[in-house]
């Protein structure tokens, strides 16, 4: 199954356990490395949060480069407990929080920490990823001033893109298409 290793960093070439099933669609190797290639040194140190974790790759890569600290949001059991024996195994298990609770109730919760990146890879083609993408923009309180919100899709999601004209604090910098993978970047407007 494509994207359960580890690429760079503390625990590189270490392979992640999948989760049971098909509920969820991890990120290829290629997408993956790309993406932190993009995000470059500034991971280091960095607050992370995987929101539908899934086998948590993303957010134990970022771990694994440097990021100070994770955590991983999946409202199903096999994700989690996925999740968990995948930190477990590589060791980073204490530089991480794995919630199971809703990934929309977390973000309407009061914001407990900022975070410097915050991943939305929700199931495909259910429009979730619009929906936490605005919840992100209303308790922008989530994002560190200069943080970034990643959003893995599938292209043919793109039809349904979030118009600025719905966003009032996130507007879209950047975007890559990867095959079966496009990946949109966000930041809180300039003032």
């Amino acid at each position: 199954m494509p994207g359960l290793r580890v690429i760079a960093g503390k625990v590189r070439g270490f392979r992640l356990r999948s989760v049971p099933g098909d509920t969820t669609r991890p990120i290829t190797d290629r997408t993956k490395e790309a993406l932190f290639n993009i995000i470059g040194a500034d991971i280091e140190e960095a607050n992370f949060l995987d929101l539908f974790a899934g086998t948590g790759g993303v957010g134990i890569e970022a771990i694994s480069r440097g990021a100070a600290r994770a955590v991983f949001v999946d409202i199903n059991r096999l994700p989690v407990e996925t999740v968990r024996a995948n930190l477990k195994a590589t060791g980073l298990d204490s530089q991480a929080q794995v919630l199971r609770m809703d990934a929309f109730a977390f973000l309407e919760k009061p914001v407990s920490e900022k975070f410097d990146y915050i991943y939305i890879a929700p199931p495909q083609y259910k429009g979730l990823w619009k929906q936490a993408l605005k919840l992100v923009d209303n308790y922008s309180n989530w994002l560190v001033e200069d943080g970034w919100v990643i959003v893995q899709i599938h292209p043919v999601e793109e039809e349904a893109l979030v118009g600025q004209d719905e966003l009032h604090l996130l507007e879209e910098f950047d975007r890559r298409n990867y095959g079966s993978t496009l990946l949109l970047f966000y930041s809180l407007k300039v003032a």
